[in-house]
């Protein structure tokens, strides 16, 4: 059977289709005979109980620089549609909430992935801290005195914002770097929400696992490791895609998480691991999917389909 399938997403023009989670959940549904429709969340418009958007009919190819065609953009009740994507990168701002009280009209009845209501409640440096037993020792703050304690007792540390994506102002401070109290202010300036501060793994250098889970079960690993001379092993920052099987540590981090994402309807997440600590648990749009198979792994959008069409079939 047809899905009629949208997909709330940055334009299409501007994604990487080499390393897009998105872009390769929309290849499969069309290899399957799905609809699909995309849109940038912008378009979204709430009446009373009914949302509508405009959608424009889509076809993609895995050609860079060729990848997608859009037809005629058409108004549409969401609730016409029988699954709908929220893959928009984050900052998980203003708007994006905004998007997740839209969306949460038409869910259930309309599949949304993830459960918009849960993503809303689960930020993705905060959530993780439900298993704080699984992480490395996380401060979540923006006082000062605070970070001081924290870095007294451990030396090296990790400052990021709290909704930062992508790597992006993620910093290492070592216990005598005289660019702290300068860091500290620069971060005071930028960012109004609290940042983490983590205690820095130094094994960090020989990868950040990305672990894919599809309602709450493994489904394929990548380890990232970190471009020589950089921190930050996100594969948007130079990172490496490395094949990788999960530790006995790591299959214990997933079947802790797994009953908690599969509850909330979190049915596509990404969680990173450090030397075997968890760092962060990724829901709004985690990337992994084509660099997986790239290296041989299995093909993930291929499992989230089948688990997808399975909830819509009831």
């Amino acid at each position: 059977m047809a899905l009629k399938v949208a997909v709330q997403m940055d334009h299409i023009s501007s994604i990487n289709i080499a390393g897009d989670s998105a872009f390769a959940l929309m290849l499969e549904a069309q290899a399957r005979g799905h609809e699909l429709y995309h849109y940038t969340p912008d378009r979204l418009a709430m009446i009373g109980e009914e949302v509508f958007c405009g959608l424009e009919p889509v076809e993609v190819r895995d050609e860079a620089g060729n990848h997608f065609s859009l037809g005629e953009k058409k108004r549409f009740n969401m609730a016409d549609m029988d699954v709908v994507l929220m893959r928009q990168d984050p900052p998980f701002d203003l708007a994006y909430i905004a998007a997740t009280h839209i969306l949460q009209k038409i869910h259930p009845k309309t599949l949304v992935v993830n459960d918009p209501v849960e993503v809303r409640n689960a930020p993705e440096k905060l959530f993780v801290t439900e298993f704080a037993d699984l992480m490395p020792p996380t401060l979540i703050t923006r006082d000062k005195s605070e970070i001081d304690l924290f870095r007294a007792e451990y030396g090296d540390i990790v400052m990021k914002p709290l909704f930062g994506h992508g790597g992006a102002a993620v910093f290492r401070i070592t216990s005598d770097d005289l660019n702290y109290g300068s860091l500290y202010d620069f971060f005071a300036a930028t960012f109004r929400e609290p940042w983490v501060i983590q205690q820095f793994l130094p094994n960090v250098k020989h990868g950040d696992k990305r672990i894919l889970l599809v309602d709450g079960e493994f489904a394929g690993a990548v380890n990232r490791v970190p471009a020589e001379g950089d921190l930050r092993s996100n594969m948007v920052r130079g990172g490496a895609a490395r094949a990788s099987e999960l530790t006995e540590q790591e299959r214990h981090i997933c079947e802790r998480l797994g009953p908690s994402l599969k509850a909330k309807g979190l049915i596509l997440v990404g969680i990173d691991v450090i030397d075997g600590k968890l760092t962060e648990i990724n829901v709004t749009a985690p990337t992994g999917i084509r660099a997986v198979k790239r290296i041989g792994g299995p093909d993930i959008a291929a499992h989230v389909w089948d688990v997808l069409e399975a909830k819509v079939k009831g």
